[in-house]
């Protein structure tokens, strides 16, 4: 069974929504460990085997150590049959793989940039800025409620993510804010809140 290593209320959250969308939180194995907080709290845990006490991070069966929220997920997602995403081969492949790679590859760089206040010719050179961010998210969804079209994948739970975290970060697009609101409806919110309610709850036993 893989192991995952999740803290509540982080990044990881949505490796954990994506489990249960698929059904198949029971097949991995979930250890809560901590992490440091934006607001100065948590604390690097000597549980998480991540070189830099991050989450989330996968162990595989075969003992492979898999990184990063996108390759989790993608290797999750591949591991239990591919039900949120489109097989390889299939015409709508690369541009699924276009999407996850632009999560951390472009979407979070410029809204963290955005939150640190952090303005440089280097970084709009490199990632542009949230006006092209979010015009890129609304050419996208102009041809479909979702990222890919009429079904939700991955790249939808991936993106949405941050602005499900931080609403303030929200592009003010119609079809931006009307995509949000179809993931969300799509994932049993409640049901990943409780979970890591109780994770949070597992934390503070073993401060």
């Amino acid at each position: 069974m893989p192991t995952l290593y999740h803290s509540p209320n982080s990044r990881s959250s949505r490796v954990i929504a994506q489990l249960m969308l698929m059904g198949k939180l029971d097949q991995v194995d979930v250890v809560v460990v901590d992490v440091p907080r934006q607001d100065g709290g948590g604390r690097v845990d000597p549980k998480n085997p991540h070189p830099e006490g991050k989450v989330p991070y996968l162990v595989t069966d075969d003992g492979e150590h898999v990184r990063e929220s996108a390759a989790i997920m993608m290797y999750l997602d591949e591991l239990f049959g591919q039900p949120l995403s489109p097989k390889i081969g299939d015409t709508k492949r690369g541009s699924y793989l276009s999407w996850m790679v632009y999560s951390g590859g472009v979407l979070e760089p410029v809204l963290v940039a955005d939150f640190a206040g952090f303005e440089h010719p280097a970084l709009t050179g490199t990632f542009r800025g949230k006006a092209e961010m979010g015009a890129t998210l609304e050419a996208a969804l102009k041809q479909g409620p979702f990222l890919l079209g009429d079904e939700l994948t991955l790249a939808d739970v991936l993106l949405a993510s941050p602005f499900q975290w931080a609403p303030q970060f929200m592009p003010d697009i119609p079809e931006v804010k009307a995509w949000v609101e179809r993931v969300s409806a799509a994932m049993d919110g409640a049901a990943v809140q409780a979970y890591d309610a109780k994770a949070m709850e597992l934390l503070s036993t073993d401060a």
